[in-house]
């Protein structure tokens, strides 16, 4: 520990991704120890003072803010890492940038392109690391479909399909908006599925196959009005329940993506399929360490789909956990992603997805959205 350069963490926000951000800063050092920087939880940032100071107990934050511009203007934080709903993310990432200070932001970036720009101004003028998670890049199984792909292992890529399919919402007591359901808030998310699911199939699918060049889309709000939590009273629901939009990517493949909130027996089911000249694959976030792989090359005997256990020390990231054939789980995307960081830091490189990418991202959500209100195919602007 006396050799590693400290990166003094202060964190706003202690909800679902507090805890899987606080987590891969805890265990990174352990299983990356040739990293030349070593995380320090400096400090949690909430608005209860009483929970804010449990979370920081539980995870090792040496000290607590209820007020991340306070957070911000510390001399003794390096980075800040964004964990608030979406509707803050903007505000507290302009300002931390401006104090020249590291930004790590959850997904999705902003509510809208336009709100997003100007966090990406921030970060180029000030010259600052920074990344967004958009982590499912970085389980191994993922991680390997692209290396396959970068080969030209499935050759011309014909489609690419998606989905990410959930059922919590389902239930018209459920209420919307203020702690734990402010994803059911328009004001507070910018969108439904779109934002919150989508986005994580648009990166992968766009970090996988390349830029989306347009796109035509439907949304559906099944439920139209529910109780907020803030007045008591009901009120119209904003967000998309359900969204479906099928695109060209500029490689000329064409894709299919689907998410909802209302698909009875999936708690949180991401799939995706790349079908090539040569070779498919496929991937499912239930079996998250295993990648499906068909290759026509093989002898027409032998031909079909295998299944790749991604476990062995070959395999992206493996080599830093247990033995070939012990798998690994959703939190270890995050290890990685910090893992990434810091390693992108001391090159002096950028760590992807920067703010700058993740804006791409926003653009084809917005082009979706917009393509599903005015019933037409949208351009997304997504220049990769």
């Amino acid at each position: 520990m006396s050799s590693k350069k400290e990166l003094r963490i202060g964190m706003v926000g202690y909800g679902f991704m507090g805890r899987t951000h606080s987590n891969a800063y805890r265990r990174v050092g352990n299983f990356f120890p040739e990293l030349e920087y070593q995380p320090v939880l400096k400090a949690i940032c909430g608005r209860n003072q009483e929970r804010t100071q449990a979370f920081a107990d539980q995870w090792g934050y040496e000290s607590i803010e209820t007020d991340w511009k306070k957070l911000i203007a510390r001399d003794d934080i390096d980075a800040i890492d964004i964990c608030t709903p979406n509707n803050m993310h903007a505000e507290i990432a302009i300002a931390a940038a401006e104090a020249g200070k590291m930004v790590l932001c959850e997904k999705p970036l902003a509510r809208t392109v336009e709100e997003a720009q100007p966090m990406v101004d921030a970060i180029e003028k000030a010259g600052v690391p920074n990344t967004v998670y958009f982590n499912y890049r970085r389980l191994p199984s993922v991680t390997l479909a692209k290396q396959l792909i970068d080969a030209g292992k499935l050759g011309r890529i014909f489609h690419y399909r998606a989905n990410f399919l959930q059922d919590w919402t389902i239930s018209p007591e459920l209420p919307q908006g203020g702690e734990g359901l402010w994803r059911l808030d328009n004001a507070a998310a910018g969108s439904g599925v779109t934002g919150d699911l989508l986005a994580h199939c648009i990166d992968t699918a766009m970090w996988l196959n390349g830029g989306i060049k347009d796109v035509s889309a439907m949304t559906e709000t099944f439920i139209k009005e529910r109780v907020h939590t803030g007045t008591g009273a009901k009120q119209e629901v904003t967000i998309d329940d359900a969204c479906m939009f099928h695109c060209h990517f500029d490689n000329g493949s064409l894709g299919i993506f689907e998410s909802t909130r209302y698909a009875r027996g999936h708690k949180a089911l991401y799939t995706f399929e790349i079908n090539g000249e040569h070779a498919s694959i496929k991937w499912n976030l239930h079996d998250l360490s295993r990648l499906e792989y068909f290759d026509h090359r093989d002898e027409s005997q032998e031909r079909g789909w295998r299944s790749i256990h991604v476990t062995d020390g070959d395999h992206p990231y493996m080599d830093k956990w247990w033995v070939p054939g012990l798998s690994i789980g959703y939190e270890h995307s995050f290890v990685h992603q910090i893992a990434d960081f810091l390693k992108a830091l001391s090159e002096g490189k950028p760590c992807s997805p920067t703010f700058k990418e993740a804006q791409e991202t926003q653009k084809v959500c917005e082009a979706v959205l917009e393509s599903a209100k005015t019933k037409s195919w949208k351009d997304t602007g997504v220049k990769w």
